[in-house]
């Protein structure tokens, strides 16, 4: 496929994510929102498959077409039955499952992009001729795509287990809020060291940790809110979802996933804020 005309389909792409969030601000067109929204991402995905390597990807990947079929294919399965069978008072639960993937999905998509760039990386530190906005570039959005997506899914777990009753009180301890913090400064240190120093063994070290306490802090931001929150809770992370997904895109050279996981983000932040006004509880 040419790579003029890619853009001009990403363009009809976006416009197919816009309206389908704009039907879904109704509930008699929430179900066309939906399959609006679907049919976007699928031509999204043919012309992924479709275009040639080099002109859209810097990376010159080579597709498992198996493979990418195969998980099409099983997540069809799962989804088509979790939808089916979960009741409609169960539906929050469901949201913040499967939110809570999609956001460890992006975390494990800039993972391996991190890991597997680390020679790229390498290359741009080595070269005079390429400024540290360069190396910033190309690093930043993985970082930041793994800190959001993996806070997500742990955090997204949590509601799920609250809303299904597991332990719905808040679960609060003396100087909480200041380990989270020290914990927040840990991740964001590190973040800011891999940026500078993004190859060799300790960078992969450093960023497994960094990846693990991501993970805990999601489960320490979630732990203190109690069970009726949780709707406002599961909002906000389905915003830090789609901004990993966004960042994603920028790691891996994707306008869709770009423009998709900023329409997420937004709107997932207004919503938050919304709920937050409705119920008159404060956003922090």
């Amino acid at each position: 496929m040419s790579s003029q005309i890619v853009p001009l389909i990403i363009i009809g792409v976006s416009v197919l994510f816009i309206l389908g969030i704009k039907f879904l601000s109704s509930p008699k067109t929430a179900r066309t929102g939906n399959l609006v929204a679907a049919a976007g991402m699928f031509i999204a995905l043919c012309v992924l498959l479709k275009t040639d390597g080099s002109s859209v990807w810097s990376h010159g990947w080579s597709f498992n077409y198996t493979l990418i079929v195969i998980g099409t294919l099983i997540g069809l399965v799962i989804g088509a039955i979790g939808a089916y069978s979960v009741k409609m008072t169960s539906m929050p639960q469901m949201v913040a499952l499967f939110n809570g993937l999609g956001g460890g999905a992006a975390a494990l998509v800039a993972s391996l992009e991190f890991i597997r760039d680390a020679d790229a990386i390498e290359i741009i530190k080595s070269d005079i001729s390429q400024s540290h906005t360069d190396l910033i570039y190309v690093t930043i959005p993985m970082l930041f795509a793994t800190l959001i997506g993996s806070l997500s899914f742990s955090g997204s777990i949590i509601a799920y287990l609250k809303l299904e009753g597991k332990f719905e009180k808040p679960h609060t301890f003396p100087g909480q809020n200041i380990l989270n913090g020290l914990i927040l400064l840990v991740i964001i240190s590190l973040c800011g060291w891999l940026t500078l120093n993004a190859t060799g063994h300790n960078a992969i070290v450093a960023f497994i940790v960094m990846f693990a306490l991501a993970l805990f802090f999601g489960i320490a931001m979630v732990l203190p809110i109690g069970g009726a929150d949780m709707p406002v809770v599961i909002s906000l992370l389905n915003s830090f979802t789609g901004l990993a997904v966004a960042a994603d895109g920028f790691a891996i050279n994707n306008n869709a996933m770009i423009v998709a996981g900023t329409l997420v983000g937004s709107s997932g932040t207004l919503l938050t804020l919304l709920m937050c006004k409705a119920m008159n509880r404060p956003v922090t």
